[in-house]
Parts: C-alpha cells; sequence; structure tokens
C-alpha cells in the first residue's frame, strides 16, 4: 500500500474516526483504525464494537491495500504535523509496520492484520428515509440533557426514537427521561419513516452523531432495524448498534390537567435561578418557588451557608402555590426553551410540571419536583 494525501484531509477523517476507539480495550484490534486505500481515496474506518464510523479521504493512491494500525498514536502524529504537509503513508509487503512520512520526519508504526478487523455494517435496514441535519440536530438537543446515566436502568440510556400519529398526522417523536425529567420533540415523520420501529439510540452515538453531522443545510440518510441503525452524511458513515430494550411507557408521566399556568420571561427566571442556587448545597440544590397572583418568589436555605430570596413579576392568576425543584435541572430545561417567554402548568406541590415555549409547542418538558 502507497497513498499521498494532505495532512489536513487525513487529519479531518482521522479526528472523527478515532474518538470511537476506546483508549483501554482487552482485544488489541479494537486499539487500531483500519487503512483501506483504493482508487476512490483513502478510507478510515474505527469501531468498539457498538458503534462504528468510517469516512473516506481524498488521496493519491499509488498501490492499492489495507493495513490497521494504533488511533490514538497515529491521530497524534498527523495532528503535530505542520499545516499544508503532504503525509504519504506506505506499507510494503508482509512487513508487519506501516512507514509514515512527511518532508524530514519520518515514523514507523505496528500493524495489525485486516482480517482481524470486526465489521459493524452488515446486515439489512429495511428502513431508510432522509433527513436534513438542522432537523436532526434539533431532535437530539433537545433531549440529549435528559438522558439517565444510570446503568442499572440501560434502556433509558438513550433517546427513544419512534413514529406515531398526533392529531391525524405522523410525526417523528424523540423522548429521553431520567426518571426526574422528561424531554419530548416532535417534527413532520419524513417520507419513508412510518411504520419503523421505536429504536433507543444509545447516548454514545448520539454524541458522535452531534459532532459527525454539524452542517446545517446538509441533508442525513438514515437506514434502521430492530437492532441497527446508520447515519449516512458527504463521505461520513456511521454505524450503531441500538439499545436492546424496552423504553417505558413515557404518555403516562405527561400531564394532561394541570390547570395553574404560570407565563414567565425565560432571561430573567435564568438569571434568578442561577443566583439563588449559589446557596443550595451540591447534594440537594432545590430551589423553592413560591407563585402568588403576579409574582414569583425563589427562595434557597442551606443550614450550613445561608439563605437567598429573589422576586420576580410573572404572569399567573390562579391559587397560589410554593413547589421545589433541582436547581440544575430547571436550568438544564430553560436552556432548551427557544422563545423569550415560557410557559409552567402546574397542578399542586408533589404532581410534576409541565413547561414549554408556549401552548401545542412541538417540544415540551416534564420535571418531577422536590421536597423543600
Amino acid at each position: 500500500m502507497k497513498v499521498t494525501l494532505e495532512r489536513a484531509a487525513l487529519l479531518k477523517s482521522l479526528a472523527h474516526v478515532h474518538r470511537v476507539v476506546e483508549r483501554r480495550t482487552t482485544i488489541p484490534i479494537l486499539s487500531n483504525v483500519l487503512l483501506r486505500a483504493a482508487s476512490g481515496g483513502l478510507r478510515l474506518q474505527a469501531t468498539d464494537l457498538d458503534l462504528e464510523v468510517v469516512e473516506t479521504s481524498a488521496a493519491d493512491v499509488t498501490e492499492p491495500g489495507s493495513t490497521t494500525v494504533p488511533a490514538h498514536t497515529f491521530y497524534d502524529i498527523v495532528r503535530k504535523l505542520p499545516d499544508g504537509a503532504q503525509v504519504v503513508l506506505e506499507q510494503t509487503g508482509e512487513t508487519g509496520t506501516l512507514v509514515i512520512r512527511s518532508g524530514r520526519s519520518r515514523f514507523t508504526l505496528q500493524t495489525l492484520t485486516e482480517a482481524d478487523f470486526p465489521d459493524l455494517a452488515t446486515g439489512e435496514m429495511p428502513v431508510r428515509f432522509e433527513l436534513p441535519a438542522s432537523d436532526l440536530k434539533r431532535l437530539i438537543e433537545k433531549t440529549q440533557f435528559a438522558i439517565s446515566t444510570e446503568e442499572t436502568r440501560y434502556y433509558l440510556n438513550g433517546i427513544y426514537l419512534h413514529t406515531m400519529e398526533v392529531e391525524g398526522v405522523q410525526a417523528l417523536r424523540a423522548v429521553a427521561t431520567d426518571g426526574h425529567r422528561l424531554a419530548r420533540v416532535e417534527l413532520p415523520a419524513p417520507e419513508g419513516s412510518a411504520g419503523m420501529p421505536g429504536v433507543i439510540v444509545p447516548r454514545k452515538t448520539v454524541a458522535e452523531v452531534m459532532r459527525l453531522f454539524e452542517a446545517p443545510d446538509g441533508v442525513v440518510v438514515i437506514e434502521l432495524s430492530a437492532t441497527k441503525m446508520r447515519f449516512s452524511m458527504g463521505d461520513v458513515v456511521l454505524t450503531s448498534k441500538l439499545i436492546d430494550g424496552t423504553f417505558p411507557d413515557y404518555a403516562r408521566v405527561i400531564p394532561l390537567h394541570n390547570e395553574k399556568r404560570l407565563t414567565i420571561s425565560k432571561a430573567d427566571f435564568v438569571s434568578a435561578v442561577d443566583r439563588v442556587s449559589t446557596i443550595s448545597s451540591e447534594r440537594g440544590r432545590a430551589v423553592k418557588l413560591a407563585v402568588t397572583e403576579g409574582k414569583l418568589v425563589l427562595s434557597v436555605t442551606n443550614p450550613d451557608s445561608g439563605s437567598a430570596t429573589e422576586e420576580i413579576e410573572v404572569e399567573y392568576s390562579a391559587d397560589p402555590l410554593d413547589i421545589g425543584f433541582n436547581s440544575r435541572y430547571l436550568l438544564d430545561i430553560a436552556a432548551q426553551i427557544d422563545t423569550d417567554t415560557a410557559l409552567l402548568k402546574l397542578n399542586d406541590p408533589g404532581s410534576p410540571t409541565l413547561i414549554q415555549d408556549m401552548e401545542g409547542a412541538s417540544a415540551l418538558y416534564v420535571l418531577m419536583p422536590m421536597r423543600v
């Protein structure tokens, strides 16, 4: 194998694929990136057996061939080469090494045979549809923060993606919850997605999709089966296993009869919560909301450090209510509100609260209260 390519092109592709590779693994081949040189360019492939990223870089291929080299070492070498440099990758015969040359620099890396490298992308994926990258990013951004990190409830360690009929129209819906808060966002179902199986996309996959498909004007091709999902855009292909579990019936926790409506300035609310929570304990993080007509008083009491209160004007005309929330969860949800005002639908101090941009918004959030 002999390939010549721009350092910038190689670094861009390596930056995408090497992140998948775990730094500590008991299977040596999984520490490596697969390099495959052919007439179409240099194809780089990496996997951790749950997630696989493939990207092709434009390259001058003198001799086709393939091998695997340690991913993180290879990335560090290319990263430290000077801008604008040409990189030559060469493997001759069965030497077991790959020579990397650039200017006066020369590196030799140990290789492992391509035959042992696993291929995650095999198997039928009967469902196929296209989604603008901006829409895919919105589905993830609005729900990612609510993904559970509790490994024992593994079926909550991802985003539940499914289609369903909403007021006579098919919608593609993304849901995430950690048991304390829930995020749900939907958009019109793209052509070809109707009847897709409900799938749980793992947390690591979600993070990689956000990094890989950043171009807002691009279109992502999504293919999936009941066990795997593939995202493709341009020269990048990401294939992932899905979480094998049943997502809970989230509709049961979305309150339908919260009649107490609190309309609030998002900026004022975020600033007030942020200020008073300075006093809260790291473990508790509780902030109390005392709502009366036209007024909201936020307060925090910490026996170890003191107390804080702040008052802001709101639109509220129902019965007075005192309710407590985790301040960090409040701020996480407030960060997802797109409008200048937020609508909170309340019931009583022990019931979940519904938070939206406005009535009928495509994204909604549910937050469980705390005792204060």
